[in-house]
């Protein structure tokens, strides 16, 4: 299959490589167009928020790590009980393996998207996980929309379009792909979709797991 490389964005480009062009390829075959388009804003997103702080980071793992950051709410990668981001970590470190990366780098991929619904510490983390995590947030919850030219933004998503509902589109794709285990929510920003969408959800709550441990005090 040929893989078309979109132009250069203010400088920032995806590297013209086997490896690229091969999770590109994967992604592509598995994802819908939705996650493929929103993945692959998520890369330019995070690349330009890299180049804006003058941070130093590998293209291509941070193209690994943003590409495959939802790939766990895929059926044919959602395991019955482990959070969505660990499935997709764990599906990048199988992938990443099988083309003899440095371990080392390979780590700081899957914590990348282990982390990425995880605010508050992949920022202070190696690039390629905190700029994963930015990347995320701004095609999401559009917490730095403002620090990105229109025209920057707009290029974007020429090259990778939203929906015209994105906003409800992709609560309803983290939904599908976590709704099977609603216990893996706990702790994390995706129980608010369980609980947005699901009226029946009651989410875990911490003090109740302390007050009935089988502790005596």
């Amino acid at each position: 299959m040929t893989v078309t490389l979109p132009p250069a964005i203010s400088g920032i480009n995806i590297p013209d490589t086997a490896l690229t062009r091969a999770i590109t390829e994967y992604i592509r075959d598995i994802e819908t167009e939705l996650l493929f388009n929103h993945s692959s804003r998520v890369y330019f997103f995070a690349a330009l928020a890299g180049q804006n702080r003058g941070l130093s980071f590998n293209a291509e793992l941070l193209y690994a790590a943003t590409m495959f950051h939802d790939i766990g709410l895929m059926p044919s990668h959602s395991s019955p009980n482990l959070r969505f981001e660990v499935d997709g970590a764990n599906a990048a470190l199988a992938f990443l393996q099988s083309y003899h990366i440095d371990p080392s780098d390979i780590e700081k991929v899957w914590t990348g998207i282990a982390l990425h619904t995880t605010p508050g510490i992949p920022q202070f983390m190696h690039p390629i996980i905190a700029l994963t995590t930015a990347g995320v947030e701004m095609d999401v919850l559009g917490l730095s929309y403002k620090d990105y030219p229109d025209n920057i933004r707009e290029a974007v998503v020429a090259a990778f379009p939203r929906t015209p509902a994105f906003k409800e589109d992709i609560i309803q794709s983290f939904y599908d792909g976590i709704k099977h285990k609603p216990e893996t929510t706990f702790g994390n920003v995706k129980a608010d979709v369980l609980a947005d969408k699901d009226p029946h959800f009651h989410r875990g709550n911490f003090c109740s797991i302390i007050r009935c441990s089988h502790w005596a005090g």
